[in-house]
């Protein structure tokens, strides 16, 4: 009998972690309090390690199909921009596209895998118990409760899951509010404008449907004090005094205020409880990253939880999710409370630093390449406690071509199974049990890092879980048996 996770929350990370535990053979219902998909878009940027984990399930194309491709992405709203273009990667580039049609997208791909998503209906509470959780939820007809083996918080940054757990939620309050509109502009700015000065700044990103989001801080943001919803005169007016015109600005569609408040959860595990994106992670929408690290926190929980579930993998899997991913909520804490400060400083100091640090942007490609890999989640790799293991284990692997083969190791990755590449074309003999496939080949084009590996263990979020270069076909073989009996239990449970 397949044991149930419940999910609270339906937005982008609460659908693709479901999807990922249908395809681990979990099943799963999804708890959304919104009756319907939020039109309001937070999220307009899917970043291309995101998009690679799309591709890696096979989902990807729809997204390609109706998302606008920009190379280049900024960091702190600086005049130069980063260059996506030398990215590693099939996707050297960033997405456009409104968070609502993402959630659309990701809904239908969790319903087609049997995911349960309850609508209009509202987690409350739950109890812990040795072997299971009993959540409390309010519903259109009253409240009722769902047994599951865990309870995943997906509930954003107030989340009631994190809440009621006791979960420590640590950082620092908000002192600034930024301010953007959604609206229709007759005659808008050239693509990709920005400016910053003393007045304030301002960047214009296009919409999919010819709208715009305008958006942008000025000296009086910095402040702790509401100063009611925005409206369409005050960011008409905000924008013209930093920019000189309001580029026919009219039919707003989306108006609002964001703080950057910025908080980290002590644990994203505790137990059967188990958080992950905004309730996991709080901070200044720098970048358009928040969405896709908390896709990126679903997917490398979703195969561990699955695998656990199973009964194939040992027993301290589950641990590594928090040790794996809260790192990565710390440097997001970082680099978003750096560009924030580069971002609202309005001071000729913080100009002379902007342009020091836009400068060397533009003439640095290893600054360049080094911030657009970490803003775009491609230099996120995994500490791995063997210092003998090699330099590839935890990193992510890329979309390695394969000899006479047109399919890639993307297109090869599988939800519910390690994938080892056996690139001797044959040496290794069968190894097959739960929760491993293996791929018998050659690369066609070898990465530098790749080129002298004989074995790799790929796990199912993509990461490298091991890689051998041993020589001796004897020894590689042994090394492989090693690597499965850390990652494989003997039989499932």
């Amino acid at each position: 009998m397949e044991q149930q996770v419940v999910i609270a929350g339906g937005g982008p990370v609460g659908l693709w972690l479901a999807a990922e535990l249908r395809l681990g053979g979990v099943s799963v219902t999804v708890v959304e309090e919104r009756a319907d998909i939020d039109q309001r878009s937070k999220a307009l940027t899917i970043h291309p390690r995101t998009i690679e984990i799309l591709a890696s399930r096979g989902v990807h194309k729809p997204f390609l199909t109706e998302g606008m491709p920009i190379p280049s992405g900024h960091f702190a709203m600086l005049d130069d921009r980063l260059d996506f273009r030398a990215l590693e990667t099939p996707f050297p580039y960033t997405l456009a596209l409104p968070q609502a049609r993402t959630e659309e997208l990701l809904e239908e791909h969790a319903l087609a895998l049997g995911a349960t998503i309850v609508r209009g209906h509202r987690v409350t509470g739950f109890t812990e118990h040795a072997e299971s959780v009993t959540v409390r939820v309010d519903g259109p007809d009253g409240p009722y409760e769902l047994q599951a083996a865990f309870i995943i918080g997906c509930d954003g940054s107030r989340s009631t899951v994190r809440t009621a757990a006791g979960i420590d939620f640590v950082g620092t309050p908000s002192t600034v509010l930024g301010w953007l509109g959604d609206v229709t502009l007759d005659s808008p700015p050239r693509p990709g404008f920005s400016t910053f000065g003393l007045r304030g700044g301002v960047m214009v990103a296009p919409l999919p449907g010819g709208r715009y989001r305008v958006v942008g801080a000025s000296p009086d943001s910095l402040t702790t004090q509401w100063p009611g919803d925005l409206t369409l005169e005050e960011l008409r007016a905000r924008t013209v005094a930093i920019t000189g015109e309001d580029f026919g600005m009219r039919d707003p569609i989306w108006l609002s205020r964001f703080g950057n408040a910025t908080r980290l959860a002590a644990r994203y595990r505790r137990g059967r409880i188990v958080l992950a994106g905004d309730a996991a992670h709080q901070h200044f929408p720098a970048g358009g990253v928040g969405m896709n690290v908390g896709i990126q926190d679903a997917h490398n929980l979703g195969w561990k939880l699955a695998a656990t579930l199973r009964g194939w993998a040992p027993d301290h899997l589950l641990d590594t999710y928090h040790t794996e991913r809260h790192p990565v909520g710390a440097q997001l804490m970082e680099h978003s409370r750096a560009q924030t400060a580069l971002m609202t400083g309005f001071t000729p100091e913080a100009l002379d630093l902007r342009s020091l640090f836009s400068g060397m942007i533009a003439t640095q490609p290893a600054l360049n390449k080094a911030l657009s890999e970490r803003l775009t989640a491609l230099a996120v790799g995994y500490p791995t406690p063997d210092p003998t293991a090699h330099p590839l284990v935890g990193t992510r692997a890329p979309d390695l071509a394969f000899t006479g083969s047109e399919n890639h190791l993307f297109s090869r990755s599988r939800p519910d199974s390690y994938l080892l590449l056996d690139l001797t074309a044959g040496v290794l003999t069968d190894r097959t049990r739960p929760g491993l496939v293996v791929h018998t080949s050659t690369l066609d084009r070898t990465p530098d890092a790749w080129a002298t590996v004989r074995a790799a263990l790929v796990r199912p979020d993509g990461h490298v879980a091991w890689a051998g270069a041993d020589e001796d076909d004897t020894a590689l073989s042994a090394a492989v048996d090693r690597a499965l009996a850390t990652t494989h239990r003997t039989t499932a449970r």
